[in-house]
C-alpha cells in the first residue's frame, strides 16, 4: 500500500521511527523504493549532487518537476515529496500555491517541502487547504545560506533555541504534517519532537526525532566534495562504481571485452557473400 500522510501520522503515535532518503532518477529510486522505506525526498540538494552547483539557489521549478517525475514513476510504494526550490514559495501565497500545485501535477508529488518557520506558515496553510500535503523544514535551511553566512548548526544560545521551537509549533499549526530539523543539538531537537504531535525528521539532529533522512549519494559514499559530520556511510559505493569503471577501461584498451560471450553470431556463408 502507497505509503502517506497516514504513515507518518501513525508512526509518531506508535513510536516507530520513520525512514527517509533522497532520490533524484528512476533507476535510483526504484531501487530504494525496494527497500520498504517510508518516503523518499526529492530534495534540491539536485543541486549539489546532480547538477554540480555549490548551493540549491540555482535550482528551478523545471529541474524540480523533470527529477520529481522520474522518482515518482520509480516508487511504488514509497510516499513522494517534492522540494520547493528557491524564490518558488518567498515571493507570494499566490506563487506558493501555484508552484506547489506544478509539483503534484507535472511533477507527480504526494507531498511539498519548503524551508522556513513563522515567515512561511501563511504559504504553508494556504498550500495544505488546496489538498497538498506540506512537509516542513526548519533549522539550517539551505536555500537561506547566505543570510547564515555558511552551513552552521543553528539553536545553539537559547534566543535561536526559543525561535526553533517557536519555528515548529508555528508550522504545526499551519497544517504541516512533519517537520525537517537539520543540524540542530540532539537535546534541543528531542525536546521539540516532545513538544509536537506531528512527526519530526532529522538529518544532523540525534536520534530523538521521530524518523531519519540522508542524502542517499552521502551515505552510499558517491559524494566526496564534502561530507557533513552527521553522515554514516552505509556503503563505499562510490569506491565500487570507481573500480568498475576503471576495469572497464583496462579490459576495452586490452582488447579483452567485449568477449565472445558477449557478442552476437551470424552464418559466416553470410558474411562470405558481403565481400
Amino acid at each position: 500500500m502507497k505509503k502517506s500522510v497516514t504513515t507518518f501520522a501513525t508512526g509518531k503515535a506508535k513510536g516507530e521511527k520513520l525512514t527517509m532518503l533522497t532520490a533524484y532518477d528512476y533507476s535510483t529510486a526504484k531501487l530504494i523504493d525496494s527497500t520498504g522505506i517510508d518516503a523518499i525526498l526529492v530534495g534540491d540538494s539536485l543541486g549539489n549532487v546532480m547538477l554540480g552547483y555549490e548551493d540549491t539557489i540555482s535550482v528551478t521549478m523545471e529541474d524540480m518537476i523533470h527529477h520529481g517525475a522520474a522518482v515518482a514513476r520509480g516508487a511504488e510504494n514509497a510516499m513522494v515529496i517534492i522540494d520547493m526550490p528557491f524564490m518558488s514559495y518567498q515571493t507570494s501565497i499566490y506563487d506558493a500555491v501555484v508552484n506547489a500545485g506544478r509539483l503534484m501535477k507535472e511533477g507527480r508529488a504526494n507531498g511539498v517541502k519548503l524551508e522556513g518557520g513563522t515567515e512561511v506558515a501563511g504559504a504553508i496553510k494556504v498550500i495544505v487547504n488546496a489538498g497538498i500535503p506540506v512537509m516542513a523544514h526548519i533549522g539550517l535551511t539551505p536555500q537561506s545560506i547566505n543570510s547564515f553566512g555558511g552551513y552552521k548548526v543553528q539553536g545553539k544560545d537559547e534566543a535561536a533555541a526559543a525561535k526553533l521551537i517557536e519555528d515548529a509549533l508555528a508550522v504545526q499549526e499551519a497544517g504541516a504534517f512533519a517537520v525537517v530539523l537539520e543540524c540542530v543539538p540532539e537535546k534541543l531537537a528531542t525536546l521539540v519532537t516532545e513538544k509536537l504531535y506531528i512527526p519530526t525528521i532529522g538529518i544532523g539532529a540525534g536520534a530523538g526525532c521521530d524518523g531519519q533522512i540522508l542524502v542517499y549519494a552521502d551515505m552510499m559514499g558517491m559524494f566526496s566534495d564534502y561530507v557533513p559530520k552527521f553522515v554514516k556511510k552505509f556503503a563505499n559505493v562510490g569506491d565500487a562504481m570507481r573500480q568498475a569503471c576503471t576495469a572497464y577501461v583496462e579490459e576495452v584498451k586490452q582488447g579483452s571485452y567485449p568477449a565472445k560471450e558477449h557478442t552476437y553470431a551470424i552464418d559466416d556463408q553470410v558474411i562470405e557473400k558481403l565481400y
